[in-house]
């Protein structure tokens, strides 16, 4: 009897652990290589929560691959026994109709999704632990929430540790992606059939020529908050906010589950490096986003700083996911930025489809970077995930 293919996978972040999942499900012998313990607190998948939310701005391509990925969580949650997501629904704000949220009321209304217009008044009326101040435009949609990341990670390292997927903890020094080799650090190398390249911000250090400069590691600020008593009520029921000022958007994650109130900035320093600079955030740093959240929280003298730290994430320069071939038996996934996570399964089935036949490759780098609509080849593989 002939044996199963090999995988060979660098990373155990929800990319890696994804892509790990779905080639296991498609008859690959799949191992994992990674640096740290899993969860890895340093990696870029590795907090306590993400959202996920159809509203993408004028990125039509990933708005339509979030129904997908519902479709491939749910998969998720079959194969670990618990559904670890809390829906809460998305309000958007923004200080003029135009830019960002226009972009995202445009393409949600062209697909037909349901969303609802808010003033100023009402937002505050509706929701009152935000202020009115500075909004010229605002929606809210029911659809949308909060996946517990961490908890994801911890579970899917679990289950596909289950299925026979070994995950060996050592450090790689270099990627031969033509012989889909790795060389780690101990002078040891492994190899595989498939080698499969998600290692995060790490990745454009890894690969310089394939992926540096337009995958750059990118320094992104988190704080952690306390809700005043009187507002915690309010808070345990509230939407995921996407406050998107022209001056320097912010988003807010309601505590859900015992998790704290994370607020966080949109936008990318690209500048950093995730294995020499420091986690903790500097003061300057956390001040940065809590004077964006002021104007926006109602009472903000009132909530504890819990904390505040620093992630890496790597970002592309049209913030594009790059899932794409190196070689023939070397595929990366890279360039996910904060928006990745909620894809991380859907990308997995595509990617062991299109390593299980590779004349899908075309179709799910182009889907991946939200170019194009998956090829009716590509969504068949995806075992019955919708389009």
């Amino acid at each position: 009897m002939a044996s199963s293919p090999t995988a060979l996978v660098l990373g155990a972040g929800i990319m890696g652990l994804s892509a790990a999942w779905a080639l296991s499900r498609q008859g690959f012998a799949v191992r994992i290589v990674e640096q740290d313990p899993v969860p890895n607190p340093r990696g870029s998948s590795v907090d306590h929560h993400r959202l996920i939310r159809h509203a993408y701005g004028g990125q039509a391509g990933y708005m339509r691959m979030v129904d997908p990925a519902y479709a491939a969580w749910d998969m998720v949650w079959r194969d670990l026994g618990e559904v670890l997501h809390v829906p809460t629904g998305v309000l958007a704000v923004s200080g003029s109709p135009a830019g960002w949220l226009g972009e995202s009321r445009a393409t949600l209304a062209a697909d037909g999704l349901p969303f609802t217009d808010l003033t100023a008044t009402e937002v505050a009326a509706r929701f009152p632990i935000f202020t009115e101040s500075g909004i010229g435009a605002a929606f809210h949609m029911d659809a949308g929430g909060v996946l517990l990341a961490e908890r994801i990670v911890a579970g899917l390292a679990r289950q596909i540790a289950a299925r026979g997927v070994a995950i060996e903890r050592a450090r790689v020094a270099d990627v031969d992606a033509e012989r889909a080799l790795l060389h780690q650090t101990d002078g040891t190398t492994r190899s595989a059939d498939l080698l499969v390249v998600a290692a995060g911000p790490w990745a454009p250090r890894l690969l310089p020529a394939a992926l540096a400069p337009r995958v750059v590691a990118s320094r992104q600020i988190l704080v952690l908050l306390e809700p005043p008593a009187q507002h915690r009520e309010a808070w345990a029921r509230a939407p995921m906010l996407l406050d998107l000022a022209e001056d320097g958007g912010f988003y807010a994650v309601p505590p859900v589950l015992g998790t704290p109130l994370k607020i966080g900035d949109h936008r990318f320093s690209r500048t950093g490096d995730a294995e020499a600079d420091p986690r903790d955030a500097t003061p300057a740093e956390a001040e940065e986003i809590l004077s964006f959240a002021r104007p926006r929280l109602r009472d903000m003298g009132g909530y504890r700083i819990l904390g505040a730290r620093a992630c890496y994430y790597d970002v592309e320069d049209a913030e594009r996911f790059v899932v794409e071939p190196l070689s023939p038996r070397c595929l990366v996934m890279s360039g996910f930025s904060g928006h990745g996570f909620k894809f991380g399964p859907v990308l997995g089935l595509a990617l062991a489809a299109a390593a299980a036949d590779p004349a899908l490759l075309p179709a799910l780098t182009s889907w991946a970077a939200g170019e194009a609509p998956p090829a009716a080849g590509l969504l068949s593989a995806l075992q019955g995930v919708p389009a």
